[in-house]
C-alpha cells in the first residue's frame, strides 16, 4: 500500500480509509484518494461526482438511498465533527438492516467509503461541519428514497442525542447534550421505517 490504509468494517462493503498525513510546523499535506491504493486495497470503483455540503450543529441528513441508480460514497469531513452511519439495504446479505457508525472529524482525517446498496445519514456534532463525498453514479432526480433515522428496527445509537421515539421519524423532543434542538427537512421526518419502506 501507499499513502493511504484501507480496513474492511464488520458489514461488508463498507471501508475506513485513512490518509498518510505528512505535517510540520508549517502544516500538513495528505493525498486524500489513490486509485492505485483503492486497487491494492481491492476497491475498483469510478468516481463520476464530487460534493460538498455545509451543515450547522444538531442537523442530521438522512437516512437517504438511492432507488434505481444506486451509488457508491467516500465521504470525509474538512470542518468539524460528524457521526456517520451507512445501513445495509441489500435483501441477500447476511447484514442486511445492520447499522455501522464512525465518528468523522478535521483531526482524525478519516474516510468512509460506502458501497451500492447502502442507505446513508450523518448528524453534525460540532458548532458547523463541511462534509465531502465522491459519488460512484451521477445525481438523478426524483430518485432518492429514504428510511426514518429512528426506525427502532434498525436501532441506530446516535451519540450525544437525547429524547424518546414517538412513532414518526419527526425531531420533535430531540436534542443533543448540550441542548442544541435536533434539526431536520421536512422531507427527513416523513420517511418510514424498513419494513414499512420495503415490504417484500
Amino acid at each position: 500500500m501507499g499513502q493511504i490504509k484501507v480496513t474492511k468494517c464488520p458489514i461488508e462493503g463498507l471501508y475506513i480509509i485513512e490518509p498518510a498525513v505528512h505535517g510540520d510546523n508549517r502544516g500538513y499535506f495528505m493525498e486524500t484518494y489513490s486509485q492505485r491504493d483503492m486497487a491494492e486495497a481491492g476497491l475498483n470503483m469510478v468516481f463520476v461526482q464530487d460534493n460538498q455540503s455545509m451543515s450547522v450543529k444538531g442537523v442530521l441528513r438522512g437516512l437517504h438511498f438511492q432507488k434505481e441508480y444506486p451509488q457508491g460514497k467516500l465521504v470525509r469531513v474538512i470542518k468539524g465533527r460528524v457521526f456517520d452511519v451507512a445501513v445495509d439495504l441489500r435483501q441477500d446479505s447476511a447484514t442486511y438492516g445492520k447499522w455501522y457508525g464512525v465518528e468523522l472529524t478535521e483531526e482524525n482525517k478519516k474516510q468512509f467509503y460506502i458501497s451500492e446498496g447502502f442507505a446513508h445519514g450523518f448528524l453534525v456534532l460540532s458548532d458547523t461541519a463541511e462534509f465531502c463525498y465522491k459519488v460512484t453514479d451521477f445525481y438523478h432526480p426524483g430518485d432518492e428514497g429514504g428510511l426514518a433515522w429512528n426506525d427502532p428496527e434498525i436501532g441506530i445509537e446516535w451519540p450525544e442525542l437525547n429524547g424518546a421515539y414517538n412513532g414518526t421519524a419527526s425531531a420533535e423532543g430531540y436534542t443533543l447534550s448540550d441542548g442544541t434542538p435536533l434539526n431536520l427537512s421536512d422531507k427527513d421526518q416523513k420517511w418510514l421505517g424498513v419494513k414499512d419502506t420495503f415490504k417484500f
